[in-house]
């Protein structure tokens, strides 16, 4: 035992003196750190005073208390009573843990978070009335900052879409996205409806790949493809694909409209879930989506 002590005091020493060697030149005057040392410090004579208390113990001690009559293997279960350390340790942690919730820091006191929360809504309150009647010209002069933050990680800085990592914006839809569309329907919601775009699979794949490519050129060449989109597209995005307010959205060009329905609900497309940049979140303001939707729309002008 004698050794054990000999040898957990120098332990102890040597761990000060490397916790020391980090912290040392930051301590100084400062209350914080030093208090912080010191209970540092206790906790490691602490936790090496408890450690050679229960290996003294278990060299020394001799098992006591009434036996349960419980055997198993050779080992007998004794009905010892719970030790006074882990019972006060259980009780303390339960008033320690009512007094953090009340009074140490409950919830309703003050969060730096919720302040930032109340800090950022009260500027976007003042953003948005500052830019309440801006011109279509700060509005795409806005966008492109907000795009090139936001957007061009994934669409890139022309809007390219950067070779396929996401939507070309600089071209109303491609093909792929068409027939994605036409096969599993558009998201729920979208545009203001409460009811979603169907699911077209049902049509023959001829037609399917007709329309796709019709829709993808603008709405120009390939009969096959114009009768088909006049039977079954032309009744929510009109006649000539330009789309109908609170209905469909258009599908010759981006409008601001449109951006802003998907930037407010994410979009799932044939490359990949967009998220969303809810007002809500406070991701953008409804004047920042607008101004994006100003940006993109006049992309490929």
């Amino acid at each position: 035992m004698k050794n054990i002590v000999i040898v957990s005091a120098l332990l102890s020493v040597v761990l000060i003196g490397i916790i020391y060697s980090y912290v040392g030149d930051i301590i100084g005057d400062d209350i914080v750190n030093q208090l912080s040392m010191l209970a540092a410090v206790v906790i490691l004579v602490i936790s090496v005073g408890v450690g050679l208390k229960y290996v003294n113990q278990m060299k020394n001690d001799k098992a006591s208390g009434t036996a349960t009559g419980d055997n198993w293997d050779g080992i007998e279960e004794y009905n010892n009573k719970l030790p006074i350390g882990w019972a006060v340790g259980y009780i303390g942690s339960m008033i320690y843990f009512i007094w953090y919730l009340l009074a140490g820091y409950p919830v309703w006191s003050f969060s730096q978070i919720g302040q930032y929360n109340d800090e950022v809504k009260e500027y976007n309150a003042k953003f948005e009335v500052i830019h309440a009647n801006a011109t279509d010209e700060e509005l795409n002069a806005m966008g492109e900052s907000i795009f090139l933050v936001n957007c061009a990680p994934c669409h890139g800085v022309t809007g390219d879409g950067m070779d396929g990592k996401a939507a070309d914006l600089t071209s109303r839809i491609s093909k792929e996205s068409v027939l994605h569309v036409v096969e599993n329907g558009s998201n729920n919601g979208f545009m203001g409806v409460g009811t979603s775009m169907p699911s077209y699979s049902w049509l023959p794949s001829e037609d399917k790949q007709a329309v796709a490519e019709f829709v993808s050129k603008g709405l120009t060449g390939n009969n096959k493809g114009s009768e088909v989109f006049a039977t079954n597209c032309a009744m929510c995005h009109g006649a000539d694909g330009t789309g109908m307010a609170y209905v469909a959205p258009s599908l010759k060009s981006f409008t601001p409209d449109l951006v802003k329905s998907i930037l407010e609900t994410g979009k799932k497309g044939v490359i990949g879930q967009m998220p969303a940049f809810k007002v809500e979140e406070m991701r953008l303001t409804e004047t920042q989506q607008k101004a994006v939707g100003t940006y993109i729309s006049n992309l490929n002008e």
